[in-house]
């Protein structure tokens, strides 16, 4: 394949039906254990199509990653108006909740990680397209909220990552080191519930 520096994806017909045949191979196989030929295949597609497309390996795996991202971002839901912040957040805790422990966010999320070093842009550009853009929106509902006189915070920065990092609690290592293959909508709203009653009572007023 062609340096990746000097490589340039071009989009036509079946551009969506090449990446989502990498889409499939990349979650199933890894970036090392995705061939050319695999993915041409799962595409319906001839190598050569599949080069005109992405001249790079690398490039493929990247748009492929951007892509999930981008998709689990749009899929986010708007803040019902006139809700309490306790009716936002548990929203919104359950939404994300629903998106990390997914079969697919899992894969993408153990895949960007151990590729990092490999790309060393991944990282930043996984974080920027998903992680980044869920804490900016939620960041704007705490400043509204907060002006409202329904929150008190100060360092929205900070609540920020808080509320984050209570999402991650329980569920998520357990699924990220293979203690679990599954988690039922229940234990979702437990951990919910309890990352929503953990950030009130230290910023509602």
């Amino acid at each position: 394949m062609t340096n990746q520096s000097a490589a340039v994806v071009r989009r036509g017909r079946k551009f969506d039906q090449v990446l989502d045949g990498a889409r499939k191979v990349f979650l199933a196989d890894g970036f090392e254990g995705a061939s050319v030929d695999d993915i041409a295949r799962e595409a319906g597609v001839s190598k050569a199509t599949l080069y005109s497309y992405f001249p790079d390996k690398r490039l493929l795996f990247m748009e492929v990653a951007r892509s999930e991202c981008a998709r689990h971002a749009t899929q986010q839901q708007d803040f019902p108006e006139g809700s309490s912040p306790r009716q936002v957040l548990t929203l919104v805790a359950r939404h994300i909740l629903s998106v990390i422990l997914s079969d697919v966010g899992q894969k993408i999320y153990r895949i960007c990680v151990a590729e990092t070093e490999r790309f060393p842009d991944l990282g930043r550009e996984f974080f920027a397209s998903g992680p980044q853009v869920e804490r900016e929106k939620l960041k704007s509902y705490l400043r509204a909220a907060t002006a409202r006189g329904e929150l008190q915070i100060e360092d929205f920065d900070m609540a920020t990552e808080q509320w984050a990092a209570l999402l991650r609690t329980d569920l998520f290592p357990r699924m990220i080191f293979n203690l679990r293959d599954s988690v039922a909508e229940a234990e979702i709203h437990r951990v919910a519930d309890a990352a929503v009653d953990m950030f009130l009572a230290r910023y509602g007023v």
